[in-house]
């Protein structure tokens, strides 16, 4: 038996494809964390989320000015829309100075939102509200 074996460059090439594919498949763990943290359940949320979330069905009024304006989604971090299907909310966050990075974002009608997100980093990450 005389096979050919592949050459240097070959195995190279197999071992590149291997190495990125193994780097660039998430584990099963990674995608169930990324999917846990998508979403949070309502009862998960700060009391103070909670409040903004039954001001928003109420139609406010909204402590802060900037309470209810367009969110543009520059981050597009949401799923795309039309501009001014999002709108912002701030959720107060104990001890800060000022608005803080806690937000809800809801997308659709004001009073019933089609959808409303969470984030407490300021733009940096969302999870869908589930209710």
């Amino acid at each position: 038996m005389n096979r050919a074996l592949p050459s240097s460059r070959g195995w190279v090439a197999v071992v590149a494809l291997l190495g990125f594919a193994l780097i660039a498949a998430p584990s099963a763990n990674a995608r169930e964390n990324a999917a846990d943290r998508s979403e949070i359940a309502l009862a998960k949320l700060p009391a103070e989320a909670r409040d903004v979330l039954l001001l928003i069905r109420a139609g406010g009024p909204f402590p802060y000015e900037r309470d209810g304006v367009t969110f543009g989604n520059r981050e597009r971090l949401l799923p795309a829309q039309r501009r001014g299907y999002y709108h912002e909310y701030t959720v107060t966050t104990p001890g800060a100075k000022n608005r803080g990075a806690r937000r809800i974002i809801c997308g659709g009608s004001r009073r019933t939102p089609d959808v409303c997100y969470y984030t407490d980093d300021h733009y940096a990450s969302f999870r869908r509200i589930r209710e």
